[in-house]
């Protein structure tokens, strides 16, 4: 796992400093919104940062284990983030559209495009699922 401290710039693209921007997240600040969640998983992706993925995700779709714990295989190189669409569904309930890119071993590089949904529950937003993969 990436040190916290070793970051100066946030993963997930904002610009903003990792401590003011998904470093409040990941310290246990709830993200106000499903595009700061996600933001805050994919920064979570970069460090490594098994608990904070498997403690954002809603408890009715969350796996055992994060795909961070499985056996490693050539390792991923996160090369950036685009939040392409952010909307609110309800209240409660929001999508977030939105591109990856990254690199896998000494491989080619990769865009992963996913349209995911987030459900806010007691006022917490949690990623529920993806709705689709590209």
């Amino acid at each position: 796992m990436r040190e916290k401290t070793d970051i100066v710039r946030c993963p997930c693209g904002t610009g903003r400093a990792y401590a003011q921007c998904c470093g409040r997240y990941h310290a246990g600040e709830d993200a106000p919104d499903a595009e700061r969640l996600m933001r805050a998983r994919y920064s979570a992706y970069v460090m490594g940062d098994t608990g904070y993925l498997l403690a954002s995700w809603h408890p009715g779709t969350r796996p055992a284990r994060s795909e961070l714990e499985e056996p490693p295989g050539a390792p991923v190189a996160w090369l950036g983030l685009t939040v392409e669409c952010h909307r609110a569904t309800s209240e409660t309930a929001a999508e977030v559209e939105f591109l990856v890119r990254y690199r896998r071993g000494g491989g080619r590089a990769v865009r992963m495009r996913e349209h995911s949904r987030f459900i806010r529950e007691n006022g917490i937003w949690f990623y529920l699922d993806a709705l689709g993969i590209e």
